[in-house]
């Protein structure tokens, strides 16, 4: 018997859960895909898996919906992997999630949910099987490897979809209807290096304890990012009694705000060393005490020896580019919009930090929501770069989805939603990139909606789902089905 299988509309919590029990991180979705094609080849419907593992299911009109416009649901199949291997030991390319139920949240035992977005498959396969919705002809549009960059939505054949309404299911916060975001890239600065042996103390210290999050979605809450305040530590040390890297890792996603970075490096003075970092740990207690009040700062002398022989060491030159261009590489905010009050223009998060045999690795998520200012702060990335002696790679460059203000879906979601609930909706503009952009590029005349139900913490181990807002959402889509 499944977790959620006391929960109602139990349909939509049932394929839920067989969502879940699935690996399908960015880049590992052949056997999600292959399950949403099986799904509905089982009930009878047509589906269509094309060759980046995107799957588009049609099913027809309900009786006297005909000849009303065809409406494309659509989310993504991919999730970010986010985990606290403190409370979760399995395997998130191979394993399934393990779910629990907390009051009125879903959540994942130390990893994250993947709410954002198998809510939306959920909700999508579920309407095969519902047959008292009324709905237009439907064509269903799970994409790919959105969240590195939305590589399914950049593949897709357009010519595969007659629809041009399109409800995105991708938002996290019931009442409130998006219709404009962000465009974004990914870039990563490569800078090559040179290791040698030295002799020293072996230090290893780890800054943990963060928040992290969503680099669009929560950037404005500014919380500490484990690679940025390690940049600065590394820093402090070697300006006092000086260091040589030997490694260095944090976070695992760029568009997730990193908790979590450990260095280990070789020095001259593991005390001095040792009550800088500890220093460090109560200046950041002081700045992050509203973002990140339980920021640790955690210093291991390795081996309990000193002067070790210790190999494959970066040479004080490398170490000395590799803090510079962690530390003055620009992160977080830039620009704030000056037409929507509260809302960020332009941002970026250093989500990858990571040091290789020959290469240090940081890489970037940018976002803006004006095309001009993303590629401004991608030139400053590669120029400072270039200074350093590395190079840059970009990838997954895609527009953002402009406001229109004569949508009819909008004020046909507007309208359901009063509806149901008796109040009105928010129409919002965000920061975090959607699939809209990429399929308006591709389907002429498309009239867009994007909603969902409650979520938070995503792109974290502590993501949450709302039982009682998913339930009430799955009612609203089929609302504004009804009124299509």
């Amino acid at each position: 018997m499944g977790v959620l299988t006391h929960l109602e509309p139990q349909k939509v919590f049932d394929v839920f859960e067989q969502l879940c029990s699935i690996p399908h991180g960015s880049g590992n979705t052949k056997q999600i895909s292959d399950f949403c094609v099986e799904y509905a080849t089982k009930r009878g419907f047509k589906a269509v898996q094309d060759e980046v593992n995107n799957v588009i299911i049609y099913k027809n009109a309900t009786e006297g919906y005909e000849n009303h416009p065809t409406v494309i649901i659509q989310g993504h199949i991919d999730m970010v992997c986010e985990q606290d291997k403190s409370v979760s030991n399995i395997n998130m390319e191979t394993d399934g999630l393990e779910l629990g139920i907390d009051g009125d949240e879903i959540f994942a035992h130390g990893t994250t949910l993947g709410g954002d977005n198998g809510i939306a498959v959920a909700y999508a396969l579920a309407l095969l099987d519902d047959d008292l919705a009324e709905h237009p002809p439907v064509e269903i549009l799970l994409t790919v490897d959105e969240e590195v960059g939305m590589i399914g939505a950049e593949n897709l054949d357009g010519s595969l979809l007659q629809g041009r309404i399109l409800l995105n299911i991708d938002s996290e916060e019931e009442g409130t209807f998006l219709s404009s975001c962000a465009g974004g890239m990914r870039c990563q600065s490569i800078l090559p290096v040179e290791r040698e042996d030295v002799t020293g103390d072996l230090i290893k210290v780890q800054i943990c304890g963060l928040k992290g999050g969503h680099s669009g979605m929560e950037i404005i809450k500014q919380r500490g990012n484990s690679n940025v305040l390690m940049a600065r530590l590394l820093n402090k040390i070697n300006a006092e009694c000086g260091l040589q890297i030997v490694s260095l890792e944090g976070g695992l996603k760029d568009n997730a705000i990193p908790l979590d970075t450990t260095a280990v490096f070789v020095t001259k003075d593991a005390q001095r060393a040792y009550d800088i970092a500890k220093e460090a740990e109560a200046q950041l207690k002081k700045e992050l005490r509203a973002t990140d009040p339980e920021v640790v700062v955690d210093v291991q002398v390795l081996d309990g020896e000193n002067d070790m022989d210790v190999c494959g060491v970066l040479s004080k030159a490398s170490t000395e580019k590799v803090i510079a261009l962690a530390l003055c590489l620009p992160n977080g905010i830039q620009r704030m919009s000056s037409d929507m009050e509260g809302l960020v223009q332009t941002s970026l998060n250093m989500g990858i930090l990571k040091l290789e045999e020959e290469s240090c690795l940081l890489s970037y998520s940018v976002r803006s929501s004006v095309e001009s200012e993303k590629y401004a702060l991608v030139e400053k990335i590669q120029c400072l770069t270039l200074l350093a002696g590395g190079y840059c790679q970009l990838h997954g460059d895609y527009p953002g989805w402009e406001y229109d203000k004569d949508s009819k879906i909008r004020r046909i979601a507007l309208e359901s939603y009063k509806n149901i609930y008796g109040t009105d909706a928010k129409v919002e503009a965000i920061h975090a990139g959607l699939e809209c952009g990429l399929l308006a590029g591709k389907l002429p005349g498309l009239d867009a909606i994007s909603f969902g139900p409650n979520l938070k913490d995503v792109h974290t181990s502590k993501e949450r789902m709302s039982i009682s807002s998913a339930a009430r959402i799955y009612g609203l889509l089929l609302e504004i089905l009804k009124n299509i």
